[in-house]
Formats: structure tokens, C-alpha cells, sequence
């Protein structure tokens, strides 16, 4: 028997003081079964992060030529890549071919680390490619948020990042390992 999506409602509020954008989002969002808690907490951090108006949540894990998060023009093109983990090379040339602005977030620790080391010198090409990491402690920290129904706020200044659903709060510092040009 095939496993479904969970569905999660998400109200995110974005105070994002760096780029004067404030808004509430209401999202319904499906997670994939082979997706984590932290990987979907990721997921609405990013969105916060780069949050616009014509900002969506795609289809995900489940398609290979969308990425997670994407912003398109009002003619259709992709003006924003957003993609979670750790892409290819391959995945990173596709998508800064397809998009104006591509932003990878990749997490996970040593692994993370690992990936880039790897990777980070065949990006050097790639101008509008912009590359941001959050550490294990902060994404397992998230994960522990989590739940079915979300009243999320998030708050950005200078960079740092304020997550808080209720009465818990974590506390975020993106690391920018690649500025796009």
C-alpha cells in the first residue's frame, strides 16, 4: 500500500527587517512521507527567508525538475530557484540555466560540509547562484517545532533568524558560503 502526504497548515508570519517585507502567508503544505520534520522545518525557513508574493511551495521531493521552492513572473519565467540539501553539480547548472536567481540551503552537518568542500569550486561560474547553510544543532532545534498545525513567526535581522511557534523559540544564524553577484 502506497503512503500518502501528510497534510500541515502553516500561518507564517515574516517580519524581515533586512528587507522591510512583512506578511502573513497561509500554507498548506504537504509533506512526503520520505520527508522529516527537519527537512519541512527547513523548508518554511527558506520560504520565510526569500518570502514575496508570488512565492510558492512546488511539488518537492516528489518531481525531480522543480525545485522545493520557487518565484515566477507574472510572463512565467523563474526569477527564483530555491533547493534544500545537497544538489549535484549537474542539479546546480541545470537550475541557474533555468532561473535569474538560484539559492541552494544545504544542512546536515559534516555532511553538509563535506558536499561543499566537493562542490564549491565548480560553482565559481555560476553568478547568480547564492549558497547558505544552517547547522545541524539549529535544523534539529526546528524539527522539534514541527506539528500538523502551525502558527509560525519568524523574524530576520542582520542575518539572523528568530523561529517561534507559541511559546518556544530557536534562534538561527544562516552561514553564506557563496553571495550571488
Amino acid at each position: 500500500m502506497a503512503l500518502h502526504a501528510t497534510i500541515y497548515k502553516v500561518e507564517l508570519s515574516v517580519s524581515d527587517m533586512d528587507r522591510n517585507y512583512y506578511e502573513t502567508h497561509k500554507l498548506t503544505i504537504a509533506k512526503h512521507p520520505s520527508e522529516t520534520d527537519e527537512r519541512l522545518m527547513v523548508r518554511l525557513v527558506t520560504f520565510a527567508l526569500n518570502a514575496h508574493e508570488q512565492l510558492e511551495m512546488t511539488r518537492g521531493l516528489s518531481t525531480d525538475d522543480e525545485p522545493d521552492i520557487w518565484q515566477k513572473s507574472l510572463s512565467g519565467e523563474i526569477d527564483l530557484w530555491v533547493a534544500l540539501g545537497l544538489p549535484s553539480e549537474k542539479v546546480i547548472r541545470q537550475s541557474c540555466n533555468k532561473s535569474a536567481k538560484v539559492a541552494v540551503y544545504p544542512y546536515g552537518g559534516r555532511v553538509a560540509d563535506l558536499w561543499w568542500d566537493k562542490i564549491k569550486g565548480t560553482t565559481t561560474r555560476f553568478s547568480n547562484l547564492e549558497v547558505t547553510a544552517f547547522s545541524d544543532i539549529d535544523t534539529s532545534a526546528l524539527a522539534a517545532l514541527a506539528s500538523r498545525a502551525m502558527k509560525l513567526q519568524v523574524n530576520i535581522q542582520d542575518g539572523d533568524v528568530m523561529v517561534s511557534v507559541g511559546d518556544s523559540i530557536v534562534y538561527i544564524t544562516p552561514m553564506q558560503w557563496k553571495g550571488a553577484a
